[in-house]
């Protein structure tokens, strides 16, 4: 078994969580409070600043020219690609600079991060990637699935950008070069070592969730 399977299975019930959750059923089906989504746009701004960090400190822990150069790419494809997304929702509702300045990260988006970050500062390339994956794969997962549930949600006027940004065959293709890396960087790892990268996962995989929890509530 492959160590992104184990990985899936592992997080098996909290991804199912996800699916169901009332924040992303309501980006499915057009009918989530915008001003949630706002809130969600605002925390999720700045939790990719730390999130690109992770990546950072990824370049500094590569053993090769190869694994360098997938970090540094994703430090690029967040601040001129995915960052754009919410860029465009910003300016559809008016967050201002000043806003985001202002802003506090919610407690739960500051312990994911940190934990991250952490997790960054005190392992090596292999344990970065696990932590960055949760977050990378899940919203593939999760935009795909929105999509196969209804075809149209991609065309709804609002959210459609959303689905289509993650539900993309280009989305996928930078998640896969992701986990491609992991199976290379952990082919020589001990089962210890293999189940502590489940462990990061898995903690990630628990953030994640909580992070829809707070888009949802609104929660400070």
């Amino acid at each position: 078994m492959k160590l992104i399977d184990k990985m899936t299975v592992a997080t098996a019930d909290i991804w199912t969580e996800y699916n169901k959750h009332p924040f992303v059923k309501g980006i499915e089906d057009g009918t989530l409070d915008r001003e949630k989504f706002r809130y969600y746009i605002i925390q999720d701004y700045l939790y990719l600043i730390e999130y690109t960090k992770v990546f950072g400190i990824g370049i500094a822990k590569a053993k090769s020219p190869e694994t360098t150069k997938l970090f540094a790419s994703y430090v690029h494809l967040l601040t001129d690609g995915e960052m754009d997304i919410h860029r465009g929702y910003m300016g559809k509702f008016g967050v201002t600079e000043e806003e985001l300045a202002g802003c506090p990260r919610a407690l739960d988006n500051l312990s994911y991060t940190s934990y991250m970050l952490r997790v960054a500062y005190e392992e090596g390339e292999a344990e970065v990637l696990a932590a960055i994956l949760s977050c990378a794969y899940s919203y593939e997962v999760i935009a795909q699935n929105m999509v196969k549930n209804n075809p149209n949600s991609v065309n709804h006027d609002f959210y459609g950008e959303w689905i289509k940004g993650y539900a993309s065959d280009e989305y996928s293709t930078e998640n896969a070069e992701l986990i491609q890396m992991l199976e290379k960087l952990t082919s020589h790892y001990t089962d210890e070592q293999k189940q502590h990268i489940v462990d990061i996962y898995v903690a990630c995989s628990r953030y994640e969730l909580a992070f829809w929890n707070l888009a949802w509530n609104m929660s400070a």
